[in-house]
């Protein structure tokens, strides 16, 4: 009996982004946490603000885009487990990896939420590592799979920065 795709995404996203965007996170910045408990300044009130705001978004772009993995490609975020079909929808319309940038942007702000310097430079670490993956790894698997269509797509798509104009 073969596991419905769903639920292979499903697993995957809890093991795999809940450790490295939440799990590691938390643990790099634990003492600090402990420390803010015991009050909040204005500044630490707008750092919060915006470290919400920047989870909530960096978790909404990663859902969204394991969405469209799931049902529009019929894989799963996994390495092992991949989209069968190029993803061009939703988010994947305006910007060729949303998903690391969703992954990101949730780290960055637990970075705000936790007021660590640890936790910056892991999502720094984070972001190097997945433009190296991207760049070496992905692109040319993604080139071989899908050839001319991932070209043409690559052509007008931007790598990281979103762009609302189309490229013709």
């Amino acid at each position: 009996m073969s596991v419905p795709v769903y639920f292979r995404s499903l697993i995957f996203t809890i093991f795999v982004p809940g450790t490295v965007a939440g799990l590691v996170p938390f643990w790099l910045a634990k003492s600090k946490i402990d420390a803010a408990m015991w009050g909040k300044s204005p500044v630490s009130q707008l750092s919060d603000i915006l470290g919400y705001a920047l989870v909530a978004i960096g978790g909404l772009i990663y859902l969204w885009c394991v969405y469209d993995f799931t049902f529009a490609g019929r894989g799963t975020p996994a390495i092992f487990d991949p989209p069968k079909k190029l993803v061009v929808r939703g988010l994947y319309k305006y910007v060729r990896n949303p998903m690391y940038v969703g992954v990101i942007a949730l780290i960055l702000g637990q970075v705000f939420l936790y007021g660590s310097p640890f936790v910056l430079l892991y999502a720094i670490g984070f972001a190097i590592v997945f433009m190296l993956f991207v760049k070496f790894y992905e692109e040319p698997h993604l080139s071989k799979k899908f050839g001319q269509n991932y070209l043409n797509y690559k052509a007008r798509v931007n790598r990281w920065i979103p762009s609302l104009v189309k490229k013709v």
